[in-house]
């Protein structure tokens, strides 16, 4: 009994912590109410109804639209609390539904005052990326020339990195161009200032192999691919390059691509028929550059090892970030061109593909491919698949998978991993059900000289108060609602399923079902102990109920509910304890 005490503590203990969390998102804003009231109802007494509710709430209640006449669609305004009211009206009998009138946005641009010139973004069609993922919980080694936290990039998610030229952790960027790759990955976005990048919810791993001049040794590369890999990055991106095969840093990124991590490069800015190193590797995504105009850059190498292209620039239209003046070390907003600057549009992408949960570098590298804009006529392979396509790439990622990620990632946009979900706004209040619960539990513990500890008691206790009520918000893409409903329902709601709404069935929340459940199994030595079991956890619910929501059909949600609920709650307490004593005395004799 004393175990059964401090699981009832810890599960108040839960439900007070999650009660007082503070920054519960809302599942959505608004300030009016939709009905929809059935056909089969006479016009006449939708009428009534309308007028009464205009005189109850002192306002016009009006038809959405001249569309609206026959679907008979009305529109109130009203607050949660008047939604509550009337879902519990005796008008919701009359309507196939009510419910908020949730106001939606058109998605926006980011806020950054100079997106509007990176020309760059809407070739890839990041927005409609951005519908799904920004990139959270993916990280992008940048192996570069170092990476300077400038004021865009103040917002954006640093892990640890290291300077492999001077051999100390601190990778600060004395050349400009690494901060520069670094931005169109992950600069700073919605902050109200400068630009934006493509993956701005993912992490930035700074990893320094270039000196101030531009230049750096295979070796550091090498080192610095098996660093990141070992420091669980997921996508690297290599905007650097030259001639010569080198078996350490192809043995480097054979090491990183086998632990799952993504290697993209530049395939060179030297204008000739053939990738550079490392871009030329077979695990490497080798990118070329276009030019606003979507042509090939005129620098940009092409054929053999180019996988894809990107946005690179050209004189008239460069690719625009916040770096370092390598000169003062100042901030500065500058534009730059060359491979370098297309390959962290797909190192960005990689990371957006990588946030929808595929981890395969072959798999993110075919979705990449796949979803890429085709070019007719590349004889010379100057854009590999295509032109880089943000969006469609993320949709192809999401797309005819039903893995657990995939499940995961529904339960988390239907919020249902939201604790708002469960204590504000969901299905079912989660703190109610928690009080159920304990009620049950506690009002057993008082009756425990005649209760045993039993599988049969307990599942009454349980079905009997709030039964296995997380399954009533859990919809399952496109299968009906009222099984789960039905499964996740105790005994007093099992009416809520016959009435379809949120109201009470007098019926069902009495004290009849576990009078009849007595009856029935009073006789049997196991299934009895269910029956008193239910008896008490109908009384919890009901007491609960008459605190919490006591709307009851035909009894309104006032003084008669709450004394009806009273009265009954007590009536299955009584009606347990009566079991109960006479089952303990039939044992003792």
């Amino acid at each position: 009994m004393k175990r059964l005490m401090l699981l009832c503590l810890f599960v108040f203990a839960i439900g007070f912590a999650l009660f007082n969390f503070k920054g519960l998102a809302q599942s959505g804003e608004f300030d009016s109410i939709i009905l929809d009231f059935k056909e089969d109802v006479p016009i006449a007494k939708v009428s009534d109804e309308i007028q009464g509710l205009s005189q109850k709430y002192n306002q016009q209640v009006n038809l959405n639209s001249v569309f609206s006449i026959s679907d008979r669609i009305y529109i109130v305004k009203g607050d949660k609390k008047t939604l509550k009211e009337l879902k519990r009206s005796p008008i919701s009998r009359d309507t196939e539904y009510i419910e908020a009138n949730y106001q939606y946005k058109a998605f926006e641009a980011p806020n950054d005052p100079d997106y509007s010139k990176q020309w760059n973004f809407r070739n890839i069609n990041i927005e409609k990326a951005w519908d799904e993922t920004k990139g959270e919980g993916v990280t992008v080694a940048v192996i570069d020339t170092g990476v300077s936290k400038v004021p865009d990039l103040k917002l954006t998610k640093f892990v640890k990195g290291y300077d492999f030229v001077n051999d100390k952790e601190n990778a600060d960027d004395d050349n400009g161009h690494g901060t520069h790759v670094a931005g169109t990955i992950a600069q700073s976005t919605n902050n109200g200032y400068g630009v934006a990048g493509i993956a701005y919810q993912s992490s930035i791993m700074p990893l320094k192999v270039l000196s101030g001049s531009g230049g750096g040794t295979i070796a550091d590369i090498a080192e610095s691919i098996k660093f990141a890999a070992d420091n669980s990055a997921d996508v690297i991106n290599m905007s650097l390059g030259g001639g010569g095969a080198s078996i350490m840093l192809e043995e480097a990124i054979k090491y990183a691509h086998s632990k799952g991590v993504v290697i993209v490069a530049a395939a060179g800015n030297e204008g000739r028929n053939a990738a550079a190193y490392p871009a030329r590797y077979p695990d490497v995504i080798s990118v070329s550059a276009i030019d606003a105009a979507g042509d090939k850059a005129s620098y940009s190498n092409f054929g053999a090892g180019v996988d894809i292209s990107a946005p690179g620039g050209s004189e008239t239209g460069k690719i625009i970030q916040n770096t370092v003046d390598p000169s003062s070390g100042e901030s500065v907003f500058v534009g730059f061109q060359g491979t370098s600057m297309a390959a962290p549009h797909v190192a960005g992408v990689a990371a957006l593909i990588r946030a929808t949960g595929v981890e395969e570098p072959t798999e993110v590298l075919n979705i990449i491919k796949q979803s890429s804009r085709k070019i007719q006529e590349d004889h010379l392979n100057h854009f590999g698949a295509g032109n880089l396509d943000a969006g469609a790439a993320v949709q192809l990622a999401l797309k005819g998978k039903i893995s657990f990620n995939d499940f995961f990632r529904w339960l988390r946009k239907s919020g249902y991993l939201n604790i708002g979900f469960w204590i504000d706004g969901g299905a079912v209040a989660l703190l109610p059900k928690i009080g159920m619960v304990l009620g049950s539990y506690l009002l057993a513990w008082f009756l425990r000289n005649y209760l045993p500890a039993s599988l049969a008691l307990n599942s009454g206790l349980i079905f009997g108060s709030s039964g296995l009520f997380f399954l009533q918000g859990l919809y399952i893409f496109d299968l009906p609602q009222w099984p789960m409903r039905l499964f996740g329902s105790s005994l007093p709601e099992l009416g809520n399923v016959v009435l379809g709404n949120s109201n009470l069935n007098p019926l069902f929340a009495s004290v009849l079902i576990p009078f009849v459940l007595t009856i029935f199994l009073l006789g049997n030595s196991s299934w009895r102990w269910f029956a008193i079991g239910s008896s008490i956890g109908v009384a919890a619910c009901l007491g609960v109920s008459a605190v919490v929501d006591p709307g009851i059909w035909l009894l309104g949600s006032g003084a008669i509910a709450r004394t009806y609920l009273i009265v009954n709650a007590l009536l299955c307490l009584g009606l347990a304890y009566l079991a109960s004593k006479k089952e303990t005395r039939t044992a003792r004799i």
